[in-house]
């Protein structure tokens, strides 16, 4: 029986984490064209609609929501001036060989295994998508962590995506397949 007093209901924490992110100008279509032009190449039929799923999906997870709550509340800390010296110039100036924002986005990637943890170091040395307006906002807002979260996101979402595909594969079927049995049955209701 569960009987956690002070334990945060999941449903609180996703809300939150979705809260913050849109509260940082990060939309879950922002993540999701990331997702996408990842797994295109190897997901014949896959659409946009399917890679915000796949973002939706891996939100839901504890491990990214609890990564991407506190890299976000330090951005804002940063951005207020809140953090003690030198840490405060250090995140501002998302300084080189500060990488306890990219430890913290690939704590939370080791869920989604392999596939993940590769493709969130293609993301942070190629900067794809809203992971390079982030990145290169100087002056425009800290985000420091958060361009690594985002990185982090897109890669559990293109992993489990990729792992999707390979649940198709073994079912004779592919993304075109999908989406035509659900245009199918939406146009039956």
């Amino acid at each position: 029986m569960f009987t956690g007093k002070n334990i945060v209901h999941s449903d609180v924490v996703t809300k939150a984490t979705k809260e913050a992110l849109i509260r940082r100008g990060v939309t879950l279509e922002d993540v999701a064209k990331i997702v996408y032009e990842m797994q295109v190449p190897y997901n014949e039929g896959l659409d946009l609609a399917e890679c915000v799923d796949s973002v939706e999906r891996v939100l839901r997870k504890r491990e990214l929501q609890h990564a991407i709550l506190v890299g976000i509340e330090l951005d804002e800390l940063a951005e207020q001036g809140k953090l003690s010296a030198p840490l405060q110039q250090i995140v501002d100036s998302d300084e080189g060989l500060f990488g306890v924002d990219e430890t913290i986005a690939l704590g939370a990637v080791f869920t989604y295994g392999s596939i993940a943890v590769t493709t969130f170091g293609h993301l942070d040395k190629n900067k794809i998508g809203i992971i390079n307006d982030l990145d290169t906002k100087k002056g425009i807002g800290v985000h420091t962590f958060l361009d690594d979260l985002v990185a982090s996101i897109a890669s559990c979402a293109a992993s489990r995506l990729a792992h999707r595909k390979r649940d198709l594969d073994e079912a004779g079927i592919t993304y075109l397949d999908v989406n035509a049995k659900e245009k199918e049955e939406s146009q039956s209701e």
